[in-house]
């Protein structure tokens, strides 16, 4: 076996990384990359063999106890030699000590596990167009739905906290403020009961986080950012939150792919019921 150079990720390697995981059908956003690099600019590895890149894997640090596993992929080319698990390895060394979650694809389920990681809960891509509406009536009174923008960005890094076990300010900024985004947030007396952003894929656009109070908020919130995609959009569903799997279904999408949310400790305690979609399956 050819030797493997693993060096961190260049702005270019990155857009590599995104082509990578669009051939493997993940449906990446089309700029997800900006707001992953400001996460952890140290996370994202890729390995080359006499030069050609052959695998990759992104090893996020957050805070100081918590760190996710990510776009794990070898080069069809090069699959079957042994240098998936190198990039792996370095990976996984790069977060040795925390908590390590990561959300795996089913045919790689038993090897995550043999590493030590263990099953949480699944995350259900549900995609299509959503059917009906979502009016005063089902959001509550006192209610309105508004651009994220036009809050403060304490309020909103606060709120995201509930829901992740340790603080992203940076990449939050990046995710919800990229140009071709779009985020709203459902607000009642100055407190923020929901929060959704959408942003274009090569397929379906892909809602992230969906954050909500209650289901007939998080449906007015997937509403209005299905509108200003204009098209299918897919959400990330975990099926640990029945309600929201239930909403997803009421609102007629359907399950199109699944990933095991898996740790290699007790999941961490986040709000989960207020956890509608996920941000991201590459992040967390």
């Amino acid at each position: 076996m050819r030797g493997l150079d693993i060096t961190g990720a260049s702005a270019a390697d990155m857009a590599l990384f995104t082509a990578w995981a669009d051939e493997e059908g993940w449906n990446p956003g089309a700029t997800d990359r900006y707001a992953f690099a400001v996460a952890d600019p140290e996370g994202f590895l890729l390995g080359r063999v006499d030069g050609k890149p052959a695998a990759c894997i992104s090893a996020v640090r957050y805070g100081p106890g918590f760190g996710f596993i990510g776009f794990y992929i070898a080069h069809p080319a090069f699959r079957g030699q042994g240098y998936g698990i190198q990039v792996w390895q370095a990976g996984m060394a790069r977060l040795d000590g925390r908590l390590v979650g990561l959300d795996g694809v089913v045919d790689q389920q038993e090897n995550y596990r043999k590493s030590g990681f263990l099953p949480a809960w699944n995350n259900v891509r549900y995609e299509g167009v959503p059917q009906g509406s979502a009016g005063p009536a089902d959001v509550g009174p006192g209610v309105s739905v508004v651009d994220a923008a036009t809050l403060p960005f304490a309020l909103l890094a606060a709120y995201d906290r509930r829901f992740f076990p340790e603080a992203r300010d940076a990449f939050l900024a990046a995710w919800t403020g990229l140009p071709g985004r779009t985020a709203l947030a459902a607000v009642r007396d100055g407190r923020i009961e929901g929060l959704g952003v959408v942003r274009p894929c090569s397929g379906a656009s892909r809602i992230g986080p969906l954050y909500a109070a209650t289901p007939g908020i998080a449906a007015a919130l997937v509403h209005g950012l299905a509108e200003r995609a204009g098209g299918p959009v897919a959400v990330d569903v975990p099926d640990a939150n029945r309600a929201a799997t239930t909403l997803v279904e009421q609102l007629g999408l359907a399950p199109t792919f699944e990933a095991a949310r898996m740790y290699t400790g007790p999941a961490p305690e986040v709000e989960r019921a207020g956890i509608y979609g996920v941000t991201s399956l590459e992040l967390g």
